[in-house]
């Protein structure tokens, strides 16, 4: 069996022959030259339009079937869970939302409109009577 030393002592010698080799192949004065005329890069990009590719979509067209979560909320009220434990069938839990105010309408946990409650073929529904301006959501969200 061979020495693990002459092994490594055998790959470092035939690494620095070829180091060697590789470096005096080189030519250091081409390396160093200096440039000819600069060429222009001609044919390597697509020329820019400045607008939108014709086979993308409107930017709306690509949202408008993502789904989201949309709340309508009679109001809202804080209680001990002691008295959530004693809640029955019948039992009435006080809202903050006065009769007759408007429902809020939240998309994703925020406020985009407000509307009352209306029914349709025994189905209950909103009417909306107030939408919130992109405006007002933003001012909202800063307080």
């Amino acid at each position: 069996m061979s020495d693990p030393s002459d092994d490594w002592a055998a790959a470092l010698a035939e690494q620095a022959e070829a180091t060697a080799t590789e470096t005096e192949t080189v030519d250091t004065d081409a390396l160093f030259a200096q440039p000819s005329a600069a060429k222009p890069a001609t044919g390597l990009f697509q020329p820019f339009s400045g607008g939108p590719a014709s086979s993308t979509p409107n930017d709306i067209d690509m949202v408008l079937d993502i789904p989201v979560q949309l709340t309508v909320e009679l109001g809202r009220t804080k209680i001990p869970i002691k008295h959530i434990l004693q809640l029955a069938q019948g039992s009435v839990i006080e809202l903050d939302g006065m009769a007759g105010e408007p429902m809020d309408v939240l998309v994703n946990g925020y406020l985009i409109a407000q509307g009352e409650v209306v029914v349709v073929n025994d189905k209950f529904g909103i009417r909306l009577t107030d939408i919130i301006t992109p405006s007002e959501r933003l001012r909202k969200l800063n307080r």
